[in-house]
């Protein structure tokens, strides 16, 4: 199997790349930006002739193209993760057609594995202690959610309008919380830093950890084994802890935070006050904080890996393993 990633020099596409060659993968292509800096991957490429680099970017087809060769399978990873909107659209979701433009001036379109995210859900109206798996619907109000969300969500939709028109096999995957070392040390699922106080927000909900080797190993067993007509499949790992559980780790084995635990009744409470200050400022102050961003976030859940499992994947870091590589990394880079 020849493989082209993008987004190789991120958090995961490193990962990725280093589980596609345990799996034998014959070749793998990895577009890098000609600004980015690609240590780890220079190291692997020198060392495993299956892997190499292509300086370029997706900013329009004939670039994507030129980049895309013959991979039989793309895992499309490339995504704006902050930032103002017009970068983050133009990073996810311009970007994604022009990749999807190139592929199609192909005699045979390659296999696409995208990465998506759990954002894509529409949580804000289930229960509390609902399961989210892979029939939940979608966000039905993207307009009321933070704008990564909305981006993912318009870039999955033009992966499936694109599908649905010109017949590639697709397979999306959409991961929970991304963690390891090198990682983001707290997710806003567990609470929010302000200036010298944490907000814990997410108290006993489940956090939908998935450790970052397990998600790349997800990524090729759905490369390998996935079926082609748009399905999706979570990847969160086996034994949760909750929110507060984390925290609590953290706290002891990184560094002690002054954190203040806000209820959901509260959070809500307080959401609901941000807006209305927001209303009578005119909007001076965005409602940063709303019922329904709150609700979507700290609503709590639970977490279903059942349809990724029947391809065969497990998580090969167990998740009290995976927690202390991670807080094992964090300590030592506060002592340097």
């Amino acid at each position: 199997m020849s493989a082209f990633v993008t987004g190789a020099t991120g958090f995961l596409g490193g990962a990725l790349v280093a589980r596609l060659v345990a799996h034998d993968a014959q070749s793998i292509r990895c577009l890098v930006r000609a600004s980015s800096r690609a240590t780890q991957l220079e190291q692997l490429a020198a060392g495993k002739g299956c892997v190499s680099l292509v300086r370029g970017s997706l900013a329009s087809p004939d670039a994507a193209l030129a980049a895309l060769d013959d991979a039989d399978v793309v895992y499309h990873l490339a995504a704006g993760t902050g930032g103002a909107a017009a970068d983050l659209f133009l990073n996810t979701v311009v970007a994604s057609k022009n990749l999807l433009e190139a592929m199609l001036r192909r005699p045979r379109p390659p296999k696409v594995v995208l990465v998506s995210s759990f954002g894509v859900y529409g949580t804000a109206g289930l229960a509390r202690g609902a399961l989210v798996d892979e029939d939940t619907p979608l966000e039905p109000h993207p307009e009321r959610r933070d704008l990564y969300s909305q981006a993912k969500l318009r870039q999955e939709k033009l992966f499936r309008e694109y599908r649905e028109r010109q017949g590639f096999p697709l397979v999306v995957v959409r991961p929970g919380v991304i963690y390891g070392p090198g990682g983001t040390p707290i997710s806003s699922r567990v609470g929010l830093a302000l200036p010298g106080i944490y907000l814990h927000l997410g108290g006993r909900n489940l956090l939908p950890l998935t450790y970052v080797d397990n998600c790349a190993e997800a990524l090729v067993v759905a490369g390998e084994r996935g079926g082609t007509d748009g399905q999706a499949y979570n990847v969160v790992d086996d034994d949760l802890p909750t929110c507060a559980d984390y925290l609590r780790r953290y706290q002891r084995e990184v560094r002690t935070l002054r954190a203040v635990r806000l209820p959901y009744p509260v959070s809500q409470a307080l959401s609901w006050l941000c807006e209305r200050y927001t209303e009578h400022s005119q909007g001076q102050l965005p409602a940063f904080f709303t019922r329904y961003r709150t609700a979507t976030s700290w609503g709590g859940n639970r977490f279903s890996n059942a349809k990724l499992k029947g391809l065969g994947w497990q998580p090969i870091v167990p998740t009290d393993e995976g927690l202390r590589r991670t807080f094992a990394a964090l300590g030592s880079s506060r002592k340097v």
